[in-house]
């Protein structure tokens, strides 16, 4: 119970996290909140490094989750912010791709090190982000939304640089936000209006799919469902890793020559298939058919869902969600669609050993459903942005004419 409080309480302090996010973010701006954040993970990797009780470990991750929480949502829409549109898709993305190397690096230095020390190590990141906090822009955006235009200018031209000409892109941020500033800040409950429909309906309806899709129950118990499946955890799991890293790097390419809807669909495909894969074996081994063959579909269903996951539907929602709300929406629709990933994460990863116990084959088929429903619904729903300003896909999706 305490293992499984200490796993789970990391999604608790994100979520709370994320429902502060946005209001952070507008009111400090994407640095402001940023520094803030790191203070936090800062402060949980120390409790739980120097901690001599289970409550303070527990206090730690709960730290953790809180920064993590912050940063999930301000990094994807400070990237989202700064970059040129025909980039923005490859950089937002890169944010996974890092979160995916940081992930295998701390697995692999794990394997090394005492826990004590690897959270000491943890520490390091998060003081590097707070000094280079001090060589880096305010989004231009945020500082146009705040009316400090010469400050908007200024960091546009660096972000450019010095001899690039910024008239055009600084005049369509500058009307664009004064067009804005005639709707005041959104609340929660504005979201729910009928010319918010689309945008809402996309940006919660990928997070629930990512999450129910099952990615973190089969992340965090990868290794178990390996030696459930009778083959080795430890290769599977390093197999995971060497396939995670180039996919996503491959869907960091990708993501501004194909598109996102493509990526997207080919992405969830693949995971169903992985899914579907695996629980193939966990049937046949039920049935006690093929046995000699099923420990390798577990692995190969594995790693064909983890690296579907990788090459599109696990950054992809994140590039969507910086994309398709307008920038009085943000704060509210963004902490509302990061609240809804934690929770989603939360719930896959508490309940997965209990309908792992009810039906293995049934669970990864349950998975495999819900990968399909998502290729529907990025195809029926799902917008595509790859080289539109965040100006054009907003207006597109939330004409400020609709009642």
């Amino acid at each position: 119970m305490q293992y499984s409080v200490f796993g789970s309480i990391l999604t608790i302090g994100a979520m709370v996290g994320a429902m502060m996010s946005g209001r952070i973010a507008d009111y400090t701006g994407r640095r402001g909140t940023m520094g803030f954040s790191e203070m936090f993970c800062i402060i949980g990797w120390l409790a739980i490094a120097f901690s001599k009780a289970s409550w303070l470990l527990d206090v730690g991750r709960l730290l953790l989750g809180y920064g993590m929480g912050l940063l999930s949502y301000v990094v994807p829409i400070y990237v989202a912010e700064i970059t040129p549109k025909n980039l923005r898709g490859a950089f937002t993305t890169a944010h996974q791709l890092m979160i995916c190397c940081g992930a295998s690096m701390t697995f692999l230095i794990g394997a090394f090190v005492s826990w004590r020390i690897l959270a000491i190590i943890g520490t390091i990141p998060c003081l590097l982000q707070l000094l280079g906090l001090f060589v880096i822009p305010e989004s231009p955006r945020w500082l146009a939304k705040i009316g400090r235009w010469k400050e908007c200018e200024a960091a546009l031209q660096r972000l450019r640089g010095e001899n690039a000409d910024i008239s055009d892109e600084a005049a369509e941020i500058k009307d664009y936000t004064e067009t804005l500033q005639q709707h005041s800040e959104a609340g929660i409950f504005e979201l729910f209006q009928w010319k918010y429909a689309h945008s809402l309906v996309v940006g919660v309806g990928l997070m629930v799919l990512q999450q129910f899709g099952g990615v973190n129950g089969i992340a965090f118990y990868a290794s178990s469902i390996f030696v459930s499946a009778g083959f080795s955890g430890t290769v599977g799991t390093i197999a995971m890793v060497v396939v995670q890293v180039p996919l996503t790097a491959l869907g960091v390419v990708l993501m501004d020559i194909s598109g996102r809807r493509p990526l997207m669909m080919i992405s969830a495909a693949g995971t169903c298939l992985g899914c579907f894969l695996v629980a193939l074996s966990f049937l046949s081994q039920g049935l006690h058919k093929w046995m000699e063959f099923s420990p390798f579909l577990a692995l190969v269903g594995v790693l064909i869902y983890i690296g579907s996951f990788a090459l599109g539907i696990g950054g992809i929602p994140w590039v969507i969600m910086s994309e398709i709300f307008p920038i009085n929406m943000k704060g509210s629709a963004g902490s509302l669609v990061t609240v809804v990933n934690w929770l989603g994460s939360w719930i896959v990863s508490y309940t997965f050993n209990f309908i792992m116990d009810w039906s293995s084959a049934g669970t990864f088929f349950i998975f495999s459903f819900i990968c399909g429903i998502t290729v529907l619904f990025v195809w029926k729903l799902v917008p595509e942005t790859k080289g539109r300003t965040l100006e054009e896909i907003q207006a597109s999706m939330n004409p400020f004419t609709a009642e």
